[in-house]
């Protein structure tokens, strides 16, 4: 009886969903500059685009379920293989859902609606953050 009492039961951490924002080592590489991530393969697997966008495969897996305009090809075996065309389509939706705070049928019914006038403003807004970030570093140099 004695032996029972004294051992504790430890948690250990889900790996589901988000990452807890402690257990980030780092803002995710999206977020900093879209341009810093080196695409130089022509397919990623799901683990590498997940830690990509600092999330887990499992969020990737929902969102390709969810939105029509994410289709990585699949393998024999079935594992995805995202194309840097894929990447991009990732960068949309984690902007939608993740900075803009859309909901998953938001951004749907976003994509679906003005696809096109929804890539140029997240492309004119990550130009616009490349643009400061550099401005910062001129100032730090003067």
């Amino acid at each position: 009886m004695q032996e029972k009492q004294d051992k504790t039961i430890k948690k250990t951490s889900s790996h589901r969903g988000r990452k807890p924002v402690a257990d980030m080592t780092a803002p995710p590489l999206i977020v900093e500059d879209p341009a810093a991530i080196p695409l130089t393969k022509q397919y990623y697997s799901i683990s590498e685009v997940a830690e990509m966008f600092q999330t887990t495969p499992s969020q990737i897996r929902f969102w390709e379920k969810e939105f029509d305009i994410l289709q990585p090809k699949k393998n024999r075996k079935g594992d995805r293989l995202f194309r840097p065309e894929d990447i991009a389509h990732l960068r949309l939706i984690y902007y939608l859902i993740r900075e803009r705070k859309y909901t998953v049928e938001g951004a749907k019914q976003k994509l679906k609606e003005e696809i096109k006038v929804t890539r140029t403003r997240f492309e004119l807004i990550q130009t616009l953050q490349r643009i400061k970030q550099f401005l910062i570093q001129l100032k730090e140099q003067i």
